[in-house]
């Protein structure tokens, strides 16, 4: 008889936790939120303030709340959707930035085309992309450059579906809703790997949630229901606030 070995069932010291959440409905609506946020805060201050110190500020804030999430020793909700909302934010403006004088349909490809040399110099490096095994710095690392690469990507998607090819928004929004569907449904019918549906999704989640954001943001003459970005800012961190609190508080809840 083979005995078990004893390290399966010591605890887990807390510098092996995973840095990331479970995957779950309401992860996937945080993360949805962030992007439409991402997008209108993005738009609200790119019209408010010099384009040069928007971005400066949205980088310094972004390395603050990286430094947080990477000194933390395991996953703390609000530290970690704070990084999220900033990834988002910063995301939106460098893919902004990056499409002056270049066409969305190019500026989407150079984003695909550097996402895809991430996931095979992190699978290289590490011999996984699951973020159930994310434990290391160099691991996180990994992580959330593909991130912010995924963010980039699907805000240059989004653009080139909404305005290139005169889809609008809202259709836009919907065709997104569709394609974040169905890595869910190819792994529930088709058993499509874990790993490879989670990343499908999650690139989607940008556009998709940029894509509602804009429609509910932007001028009837652009499609929208002209509630500005502002507000539409606002009310979105109010329920990423809201949400986030219930997961900390969740945390937190002793187990019975």
């Amino acid at each position: 008889m083979t005995t078990p070995r004893l390290q399966q069932h010591a605890p887990v010291p807390a510098r092996t936790l995973t840095k990331v959440p479970a995957v779950t409905a309401l992860f996937w609506g945080v993360k949805i939120l962030t992007t439409g946020m991402g997008e209108t805060t993005s738009d609200y201050l790119a019209h408010r303030l010099d384009p040069v110190i928007a971005v400066g500020v949205a980088g310094v804030l972004l390395a603050v709340s990286l430094a947080s999430q990477l000194a933390a020793r395991r996953y703390v909700p609000w530290i970690y959707w704070t990084a999220v909302v900033m990834v988002s934010v910063f995301g939106t403006m460098a893919a902004d930035v990056l499409h002056v004088g270049v066409p969305y349909a190019v500026s989407t490809a150079f984003f695909a085309v550097v996402l895809a040399a991430l996931f095979v110099l992190w699978f290289a490096v590490e011999g996984t992309l699951s973020i159930h095994s994310v434990r290391t710095v160099r691991r996180e690392l990994f992580y959330w450059a593909t991130v912010m690469t995924t963010f980039a990507l699907g805000t240059a998607a989004g653009d080139l579906t909404a305005v290139t090819l005169h889809l609008g928004y809202l259709v836009a929004g919907v065709a997104f809703a569709v394609l974040f569907a169905i890595p869910a449904l190819g792994r529930r019918v088709l058993r499509l790997n874990e790993v490879a549906a989670f990343w499908a999704a999650y690139i989607v989640t940008r556009p998709f949630g940029a894509s509602f954001a804009d429609w509910a943001g932007v001028s009837h003459a652009r499609g929208g229901l002209a509630l500005g970005t502002g507000p539409v800012s606002l009310a979105l961190f109010a329920v990423i606030a809201a949400l986030v609190g219930y997961l900390t508080a969740a945390t937190r809840r002793p187990a019975h």
